[in-house]
């Protein structure tokens, strides 16, 4: 036997990635940002490279593919369906025909959704959005992408390595305004709309938003009206409520409570209910034909919103701090707290929202 056959390849998931890529890409070279110090041993990285091909079809792009969301090296997780967290993310930013080498600052951004996966436990699939709190090139006024959404993507698509499957994670970017309507509707719908004017979901940072075309805003309008959200679980650090009686106070993040809003109007007029998970509190808000507060467990509440309070009582979730009551839900207050931004590693910034 040849001495190279019993060579064994010690970063399988790494190679099922690469072969992944040279099916499309076949010999070329991508720019490549490798880790000094891994995540393993107390880098501040997750992801052990990102690589960024050029492309010129079907538009002028980088395509940026990251490597350490699954498994590259062993076999780790109990898991044997799935290789790691079950993807690799994905992302083509358009390109300049002059520009010679891809963006820093697009690699950075995938380390830091890496970093929040790792750090919070909470992963990201096709159809879920996130809003990034600014422009995703932060260096850049002029950048109109505000959001993030995720779908899998269209060439790559999802393999099998040895440690599980791999999904290609794409993510595309939005404008505030398309974030908006993907809160309210259905992610994956959203996209085939936006689609035709997005060639392989392409995110240019400068582009206006799609909205603005008049038959893109009735057909995202359409669907809101006849499917309605389908986040029916929102993750968010602040969610506190006090008892008192009949009475029930209620405390969420400003930060938060714009989205929470935009979700219930795609939720609680449809009949469907919206569960708000929080770090030790899940508090569940359902259709009801009168206004209830029933503790169902230590940490979990449900709340019945009648509809003919759900216009008034969304309206109050701004993210301006302070206390609401509601004519229509007299045992319920709501207090809107400052919520203090964090950065990518955790730390406060020292910018308060509300």
């Amino acid at each position: 036997m040849a001495t190279d056959e019993l060579i064994e390849d010690e970063s399988p998931g790494w190679t099922a990635i690469d072969t992944a890529l040279a099916r499309l890409y076949g010999d070329a070279e991508p720019y490549h940002w490798g880790t000094m110090i891994s995540f393993a041993l107390g880098g501040p990285d997750p992801l052990d490279g990102v690589s960024a091909y050029e492309r010129t079809e079907p538009v002028p792009h980088w395509h940026y593919v990251s490597y350490g969301m699954s498994e590259l090296y062993s076999k780790e997780s109990e898991n044997p369906d799935e290789s790691g967290w079950g993807f690799e993310f994905t992302f083509r930013l358009a390109r300049d025909p002059e520009e010679q080498t891809p963006p820093v600052w697009a690699a950075s951004m995938l380390q830091n959704l890496a970093r929040y996966v790792f750090n919070s436990g909470n992963w990201f699939e096709a159809g879920h959005h996130i809003n990034t709190n600014g422009p995703i090139a932060a260096d850049r006024e002029d950048c109109t992408i505000r959001a993030l959404a995720f779908l899998t993507d269209p060439e790559l698509g999802a393999i099998e390595t040895p440690h599980g499957r791999v999904e290609f994670l794409q993510i595309a970017g939005l404008t505030f305004d398309e974030y908006e309507a993907a809160r309210q509707w259905r992610t994956e719908q959203l996209l085939e709309v936006l689609g035709p004017r997005i060639p392989l979901y392409v995110t240019d940072i400068h582009r206006e938003s799609l909205l603005a075309d008049p038959a893109v805003a009735a057909a995202v309008h359409a669907g809101v009206e006849r499917d309605g959200s389908s986040a029916g679980l929102l993750y968010v650090p602040n969610v506190e409520w006090e008892r008192t009686g009949d009475h029930t106070i209620l405390r969420l993040g400003a930060l938060q409570a714009p989205a929470i809003a935009d979700t219930l109007r795609g939720r609680l007029p449809h009949g469907k209910p919206l569960v708000l998970e929080g770090e030790d509190r899940l508090l569940r808000f359902v259709p009801a034909a009168e206004f209830h507060s029933t503790l169902v467990e230590d940490h979990a509440l449900e709340l019945g919103i009648p509809a003919a309070a759900i216009e008034e009582f969304t309206a109050a979730l701004t993210s301006v701090a302070g206390r609401r009551t509601f004519r229509a839900l007299p045992a319920l207050t709501v207090d809107i707290q400052p919520t203090a931004m964090r950065d990518q590693y955790g730390e406060e910034t020292g910018e308060i929202i509300g």
